[in-house]
């Protein structure tokens, strides 16, 4: 497989968000969680958004917009703390998305804390 990464990033999906989905490797900022949190949406994967929620803040249960939601495009705008030392931080983005064929535009500051050293959403903006 040598298609881009659902979220953007320039990346081929094997070597950017798959890892992270698959449970094979953690993402290490803020903006990688985010990232990877965008392209479960785009997929489908709701056991993915609910353990990277953080407990604080977890639903007890997650449902993923119907299929009728298509996610098309993910710019990260802002990324403010959130990194591989740091241990909470916001990133600012838009996703462009479409239902039934009508486009949408999401806006959100999303903030991230880590947990037992592992990075978790906690809530937007």
């Amino acid at each position: 497989m040598n298609d881009s990464c659902y979220c953007d990033s320039g990346t081929v999906f094997e070597k950017c968000c798959e890892p992270y989905l698959k449970g094979i490797s953690i993402p290490g900022t803020a903006e990688q969680l985010m990232r990877s949190r965008y392209t479960a949406y785009a997929l489908w994967d709701e056991q993915y958004l609910i353990n990277t929620w953080h407990s604080r803040t977890r639903p007890t249960n997650k449902r993923v917009e119907s299929n009728d939601v298509k996610w098309h495009r993910l710019k990260v705008k802002e990324v403010l703390s959130g990194g591989v030392n740091d241990n909470s931080g916001e990133v600012v983005f838009q996703a462009i998305y479409k239902v039934n064929g009508k486009a949408h535009k999401h806006n959100e500051r999303s903030i991230f804390e880590k947990e037992e050293g592992v990075w978790r959403y906690v809530d937007a903006k």
